[in-house]
């Protein structure tokens, strides 16, 4: 009885190895198959196309780059980006799936970049082609007012893309972080809203009553929504240049995720 107690005990196991490959596909399918991903995408293709055709019929004249027709809307979609990057993760704590996230991977810090890097890269490929779309859809309101888009000047239409890109990418890396900090889906929410639109209207209306604050005033230069323009289209007249903006808005999206990861290991799903 020994002998069979001891064969019936020993289950044999297999080593299970989670691959980069694996993680990433499983993060993608996830991402996919949310409707929340999709809604997100259509609100900030209809919100980029939308307010590209505004301002390209009412181009004012003079306008040095007309680019800026095409990447002015990531003052309103940004915040979109953020949200995506929220529902991501806090949608698996809501509905349990994040145990068995984290059953398949116990290794927390890749679960994060896993998701990190999928939604980055995701939010990157799809704010590609929405500006170009708005570009191309943008082209003939511009002709009728003799103005053109300069493709074979990469400085003035290419770079200011992919930055506009990229500066999108890096909003919903933010909102990944405050969604693994925060778990919560209207917490996480209210602190990229707070983040994103709030803090800049509050340190405007400290600097108009209290002048004499002008470490304050030079603080906002380096919030997210300030240092996004700067880096999208860098200016002599922008207070941050064009790799200050992009550090910026780097070590918001890293001190975010950094905070989101130290959660994520000190506590229980």
């Amino acid at each position: 009885m020994t002998a069979i107690q001891a064969r019936a005990t020993h289950i044999p196991t297999t080593a299970s190895h989670v691959s980069l490959g694996r993680q990433l596909r499983s993060e993608l399918i996830k991402l996919l198959s949310v409707r929340g991903t999709w809604w997100s995408v259509a609100i900030v293709a209809v919100l980029t196309v939308g307010i590209a055709v505004l301002f390209g019929a009412n181009l004012p004249k003079g306008m040095g780059n007309p680019i800026m027709v095409i990447v002015a809307p990531v003052q309103f979609t940004m915040l979109l980006a953020g949200i995506l990057g929220v529902i991501s993760v806090t949608g698996e704590y809501s509905t349990g799936m994040i145990r068995s996230t984290l059953t398949a991977n116990p290794r927390r810090g890749s679960v994060l970049a896993a998701k990190a890097a999928v939604l980055a890269g995701f939010l990157f490929a799809v704010s590609l082609v929405i500006f170009v779309a708005a570009a191309l859809i943008v082209t003939p309101i511009l002709a009728a007012d003799g103005v053109t888009f300069d493709w074979a000047t990469p400085d003035a239409v290419i770079l200011p893309i992919l930055s506009a890109s990229a500066a999108m990418a890096l909003f919903s890396l933010i909102g990944v972080g405050l969604g693994f900090l925060l778990r919560s889906g209207a917490g996480a929410i209210a602190a990229t809203v707070g983040i994103i639109f709030v803090l800049p209207v509050i340190f405007g209306l400290v600097g108009s009553f209290l002048p004499d604050f002008t470490w304050l005033i030079d603080a906002a230069d380096y919030l997210p929504a300030s240092a996004a323009p700067s880096a999208i289209l860098p200016a002599d007249v922008n207070t941050l240049g064009g790799a200050e903006s992009w550090l910026t808005l780097g070590g918001w999206a890293a001190v975010s995720l950094v905070a989101g990861w130290a959660t994520l290991r000190g506590r229980d799903a």
